[in-house]
């Protein structure tokens, strides 16, 4: 038994170093411990930080995303509501009260129906520095955009139940003017010439108007305003129109349409009242833009070369006898007088004034001519213009529309 007590005992003994091994587990503990944490690097630790979401940065996205929304949100109202209330044609009338601030005039618009919203319309106009807008009645439309009222009632565009349009066409002279005005007002042909020669007046005209001169004033010249009003369409409070708020209207429009071209005009070597004169001419003479441009190039390279114009219009004008009327004598176009370039002693000379008023298109022929070394046109019976270098190559060309039937016949 004690030999199995030993055995027993032999066999325990490897009990002694499992304990032993597992002793050194608390030291390996103890060694976990003990680490120098300054030179440890937590790389699970950090990961697991760079997983979590930035509150503070998903705020922010959100913020931004809000204020996109509402900023394109505000964008597309704003610009829908400059847009017109509706496509269909429905007049309407608006009374804007004497004294009526713009917030009240924008309510009143809306009220009426004729905008879309009074705020955008009070920031439009405060945006364009408008705030001249005029008491009144006016007559708007449905389909009206916001610049357009707010150009109407800055403009004074009223509504008068009596109101009168005046159409005046382009290439007529100052006799038609005052016929026109004579058959659609209150006044006689006789007022608007009365008016004409009132010095006084057309003094104060030259003082108004930059491009009034006193060029105008030449004794020899019919009607000192020819040439200087600008045809189109003008409203008028009613038939009783005085002429000089016709006349100034007209001018008024003359101002804006000429003051584009201003500084180019005054370093040409030509005048206002000269280019407005060949404007003129170039209108009555020619048929289509292109056609405008290259007369005015004929004319500028005549003069530079001392040669007449050789204009018939001028010589219509000269006489006081429309084209429509008659043809031209020949005692007629060999007579002396400063609006004939026909007649003699006119070498290198343009008429003494404007023979009627022009469209822009004219002004901007004259203004800015086409560049060419053409010296002579003319213009068949059917207001075909054809253009030559030479004497010969013109008179060529007059006798093929001679021989064709489309040439002017003259009386004696």
């Amino acid at each position: 038994m004690d030999e199995e007590k030993n055995e027993k005992i032999d066999q325990e003994i490897p009990v002694p170093e499992e304990t032993v091994a597992t002793s050194e587990v608390p030291q390996e503990v103890k060694t976990e411990e003990a680490f120098d944490a300054s030179t440890f690097t937590p790389t699970s630790r950090r990961s697991k930080k760079k997983k979590k979401k930035n509150p503070i940065l998903k705020i922010l996205l959100i913020l931004f995303l809000l204020a996109v929304l509402i900023l394109g949100g505000a964008y597309l109202f704003y610009t829908s509501s400059l847009k017109p209330v509706s496509k269909e044609d429905k007049e309407v009338i608006v009374t804007i009260d004497k004294g009526s601030t713009v917030t009240k005039i924008a309510e009143t618009l809306e009220e009426k129906g004729v905008i879309r919203s009074s705020l955008v319309f009070r920031l439009y106009a405060k945006q364009h520095k408008i705030s001249n807008m005029q008491a009144g009645t006016y007559k708007l439309n449905t389909n009206m955009e916001v610049d357009r009222i707010l150009d109407m009632l800055s403009g004074g565009s009223k509504y008068y139940p009596d109101m009168v349009n005046v159409t005046f066409v382009e290439g007529k002279n100052m006799r038609w003017i005052a016929k026109k005005i004579a058959d659609t007002t209150n006044n006689s042909q006789d007022s608007v010439f009365a008016t004409l020669q009132n010095t006084s007046y057309i003094d104060s005209l030259i003082q108004k108007y930059w491009f009034l001169t006193n060029d105008i004033k030449d004794t020899s010249i019919y009607y000192p305003l020819e040439g200087y009003l600008v045809p189109d369409t003008y409203s008028f409070e009613n038939k009783d129109v005085r002429v000089e708020t016709i006349f100034e209207a007209m001018l008024d429009q003359m101002d804006k349409k000429l003051t584009p071209y201003r500084s180019e005009i005054e370093s040409s070597n030509y005048s206002v009242h000269e280019i407005l004169t060949l404007a003129s001419v170039v209108e009555s003479e020619g048929a289509n833009k292109e056609a405008r441009a290259n007369i005015a190039s004929v004319f500028y390279n005549r003069l530079k070369s001392n040669m007449s114009l050789g204009s018939d219009v001028t010589t219509y004008y000269a006489i006081k006898v429309d084209m429509s009327e008659r043809d031209l004598k020949k005692s007629e176009i060999s007579k002396y007088n400063p609006y004939n370039t026909r007649g003699p002693r006119m070498n290198g000379k343009l008429p003494i004034g404007p023979i009627g008023c022009s469209s822009m298109e004219s002004i901007k022929a004259a203004i800015e001519p086409s560049t060419t070394d053409y010296l002579y046109f003319v213009a068949d019976k059917n207001g075909k213009v054809y253009f030559t270098k030479t004497n010969q190559e013109h008179n060529a060309k007059v006798s093929e529309l001679k021989a064709n039937g489309l040439w002017y016949t003259y009386g004696n």
